[in-house]
């Protein structure tokens, strides 16, 4: 997990039009960067409709959201049509921001240990510093928790 003070890892990322987002384009605003494991998984559906409920609210802090996941431009289009998400879903299908920004772990399932991406989120300022840092998250209280962080 990387630590609050440090610099956000730059990225450039296909959202779920096949559009290329880059960290710098968000500078001067607050950035929510949330790892996800899938998309259309109960923990990551209810997450991604909680971050969508709020969303007005974040946009309101000057913050975005961008949901990151190694699922495909074309599933990550078919997640947020299917649940309306007013949010950028960006696809990093070769791990590279994922395990920049220190979310590719080793995980237990089933009995059978395999890697995967932790629940993460990162507040990033407008400045490219990360100002907080969340690991193992829950899905369902991190949108409010990341929202409360604005506030703070």
């Amino acid at each position: 997990m990387l630590k609050v003070g440090e610099k956000a890892p730059l990225f450039s990322l296909p959202d779920q039009n096949g559009d290329i987002h880059n960290l710098e384009d968000y500078q001067g605003k607050k950035v929510v960067l949330y790892f996800y494991p899938k998309d259309n998984t109960p923990g990551c559906t209810k997450q991604a409709c909680s971050f969508g409920e709020l969303y007005p609210q974040f946009q309101e802090k000057n913050a975005i959201v961008l949901g990151v996941s190694k699922d495909s431009v074309k599933s990550h289009k078919r997640f947020e049509e299917k649940y309306g998400l007013p949010f950028t879903l960006l696809s990093d299908e070769e791990l590279n921001c994922i395990k920049a920004y220190d979310v590719w772990h080793e995980k237990m399932a089933y009995g059978k240990k395999h890697m995967g991406i932790v629940r993460s989120t990162y507040l990033i300022d407008e400045k490219g510093i990360i100002i907080k840092a969340m690991e193992k998250v829950n899905a369902s209280k991190n949108p409010e928790d990341m929202l409360d962080a604005l506030i703070e």
